[in-house]
């Protein structure tokens, strides 16, 4: 007999959970791609809602299609707290939290009628934008990207740390440098020291202090220099990651019991909670 046959037949609102949440089954890639297709096109709206001139002549087509929107994205929100075992879990996640912020400025919209809270709604129908941030949910790679930063999080808090106490230095420096106000009247202080080598080791360079003297210019261009190397520390870290990452990579299986992903290709039950998946 087939090993298959002996495992328990999903339910219905298993495989409307599969659909949902994973997209390992042609269905659910053509479920994940329309939603892409209708997140692009929402925010598609929201950019084009901004232009006054096509905002004047064409506000009721708008407004029509920010409802259609909305309440398909509500449908699917609904749909994902039904079909979990664990709704709280979820709603409190973060791509919970981004699923609600994409329908949420719509209805609180609707909550200020008023001519003097124009305002106050506009500034609600703005946070629509966030509906990119689902996008996230459907680009497989994008979770590779999440993961390889997650990895990296405790090398990046020390670089940055080291970046801190860099910039400090920099700027203590510069200021015995050029801080007389008769060589350099815009460098008064360390923290405008410390501004500035931000500004000159991330390589923004803003121009509003500039260095007066021979050595302050010599200085500058060593800090300059080494910006690029600072830059290239974080990209070497979480490439590194990603490159890990992508040796073990998982298929998008998601528990419909404990809600937990990156199960290995081929598992039949959760590795966490050892439900059917």
């Amino acid at each position: 007999m087939n090993e298959q046959s002996n495992l328990p037949h999903k339910t219905r609102k298993h495989k409307i959970h599969d659909i949902v949440f994973e997209a390992d089954t042609p269905i659910g890639k053509f479920f994940d791609i329309s939603l892409l297709i209708l997140i692009l096109a929402s925010v598609l709206v929201v950019c084009l809602e901004s232009v006054e001139s096509l905002r004047v002549h064409h506000q009721s087509t708008f407004n029509t299609l920010e409802w259609i929107f909305t309440i398909l994205f509500t449908l699917e929100y609904i749909i994902r707290i039904w079909v979990v075992k664990k709704p709280w879990k979820y709603i409190s996640s973060t791509f919970g939290v981004i699923d609600l912020l994409a329908i949420l400025p719509t209805y609180l919209s609707l909550l200020f009628a008023g001519t003097h809270y124009l305002i106050a709604i506009r500034s609600f129908r703005l946070l629509r934008i966030f509906r990119i941030l689902k996008l996230s949910h459907y680009i497989k790679e994008s979770q590779l990207i999440i993961d390889s930063l997650k990895r990296s999080r405790a090398k990046i808090l020390v670089f940055l740390y080291f970046v801190i106490i860099l910039v400090v230095i920099i700027g203590s420096v510069m200021y015995v440098i050029e801080g007389d106000k008769s060589i350099n009247p815009d460098l008064n202080s360390i923290p405008e020291g410390i501004y500035w080598a931000i500004v000159t080791l991330t390589t923004v360079g803003f121009g509003d202090i500039t260095p007066e003297t021979n050595l302050g210019k010599f200085f500058s261009a060593i800090v300059m220099i080494l910006g690029y190397a600072v830059i290239a520390v974080p990209t070497g870290i979480v490439t590194s990651e990603i490159i890990k990452s992508k040796k073990s990579q998982k298929n998008t299986q998601v528990c419909i019991e404990c809600h937990k992903d990156d199960h290995q290709d081929g598992a039949i039950y959760c590795s966490n909670c050892g439900h059917l998946l």
